[in-house]
């Protein structure tokens, strides 16, 4: 496919059907013309070499990486590859039932001062997920993390539950699990800080973003996202989410609300 409209990158680690599963619900829900890149961390499973079996149509691209080099950098392998006006950020969890990739190009294309944008996102139940955020600082983090009453209004703050949603609004994070951002401002800031192993680089390249144009959270369209929650779940993705944290702060500067 020769000048794609928009470009699509999945980083794979384990489990070759959910990601081959994104990358169908893309192909089939999506009319622009579209390359997607399934970028395979090295996975121990073997999801590399499975995927590279599976009869995907031309416009699907299967890239071995020899290891594990961790989110942002998984992505930023497919930048020498972009030929496309947008290249959307998607995670292997994340299905369509509509066409979300046509629609925030378009709405890009209304709005040249945007460089970079989300949409609504909704667990499989259909339960709405809150992915437009302000700034994460301490307190959000620690909200996020534990369920005590006296922080469910810094939760609701950094969440933006205090604004109308319904609407277009310009936003400070803007989540990694299903982005789009302009491909020549992807290139020119050299994609994802690659500092950061996993966790947190999404806030990063926001910041980073913000210095193109504006960054906003577009409920025109909406997108499935099944949200493992490792941090949740495993000591060891929490204590990378900390030190991923920590990492930011030092580069943007520390805040605790």
């Amino acid at each position: 496919m020769e000048n794609p409209r928009a470009s699509a990158c999945i980083v794979v680690y384990k489990g070759a059907d959910e990601a081959a599963r994104a990358a169908r619900s893309l192909l089939e829900h999506t009319q622009y013309p579209l390359e997607i890149y399934l970028v395979d961390n090295n996975s121990p499973d073997g999801a590399g070499q499975a995927l590279e079996k599976m009869p995907f149509p031309d416009n699907v691209h299967v890239v071995r990486l020899a290891e594990n080099v961790g989110f942002g950098k998984g992505h930023n392998a497919v930048i020498p590859m972009l030929t496309s006006c947008y290249h959307f950020v998607v995670n292997p969890d994340i299905t369509l039932e509509e066409d979300s990739i046509s629609a925030l190009c378009s709405w890009m294309d209304d709005h040249p001062d945007v460089v970079m944008a989300t949409p609504r996102l909704k667990y499989p139940s259909g339960e709405e997920q809150y992915t437009a955020k302000r700034r994460p600082t301490f307190a959000a983090l620690l909200a996020r993390q534990l369920p005590l009453p006296f922080l469910k209004g810094v939760e609701r703050h950094y969440l933006m539950l205090d604004e109308d949603l319904s609407i277009p609004r310009e936003i400070d994070f803007c989540t990694g699990c299903f982005f789009v951002i302009r491909t020549d401002v992807f290139r020119r800031m050299g994609g994802f800080d690659e500092s950061y192993f996993m966790y947190v680089e999404d806030a990063d390249i926001t910041r980073e973003a913000q210095k193109y144009g504006k960054v906003f959270y577009v409920p025109v369209t909406y997108v499935h996202h099944a949200w493992h929650r490792d941090p949740n779940k495993k000591l060891s993705s929490f204590t990378m989410q900390i030190r991923s944290m920590l990492h930011y702060w030092h580069k943007w500067g520390f805040r605790l609300f």
